[in-house]
């Protein structure tokens, strides 16, 4: 219950932190989210693949969030995978940059991709361990940053996540 109202906690200071713009680096970023998963499981056997120099303006503290439910999703939806892989990078989305974090986990039907951002929302068959609110806080500092997240799959070949920002 303490860790369910942590979580929420954090979620409502998501809508009311002063955003703070700096450049960051979200490859190194992205590593020290990948490096304390793999501290916190050292029997896990995942393969990351990190594009260097991936760069934005933003709110360090709110995008490492944004980083951490991402790539650590990933790193659940993977966890019953042999040879798992995760990837952070950046493509191009309408003349615009996004980063995404993709995974060859399980996938999800795109039927049910309009209640991936919704607070509490779990797509059916899901039984990893979690609150149902780190999509939904994704969702949230992407939008104040002014930018958008959403989300590709097919059941059986994984899922990618893009977020672009302003």
């Amino acid at each position: 219950m303490n860790r369910l109202i942590d979580t929420l906690l954090r979620f409502s200071c998501v809508t009311r932190v002063e955003i703070r713009r700096v450049t960051i680096d979200l490859s190194t970023m992205s590593k020290d989210v990948a490096t304390e998963l793999e501290l916190a499981e050292p029997e896990r056997r995942v393969t990351f693949r990190i594009a260097e120099g991936i760069k934005a303006d933003g709110d360090a503290g709110l995008l490492r969030v944004v980083l951490d439910n991402l790539i650590g999703n990933a790193w659940k939806y993977t966890g019953m995978r042999e040879g798992a892989v995760i990837e952070f990078g950046v493509t191009e989305v309408d003349g615009k940059p996004a980063c995404f974090v993709r995974d060859n986990g399980p996938g999800f039907d795109m039927a049910f991709a309009d209640k991936l951002f919704m607070p509490f929302q779990r797509l059916p068959g899901t039984n990893v361990e979690g609150h149902g609110i780190g999509l939904a806080t994704v969702e949230r500092v992407v939008r104040r940053h002014g930018g958008r997240v959403w989300a590709e799959s097919e059941p059986g070949k994984g899922a990618t996540f893009f977020f672009t920002l302003e």
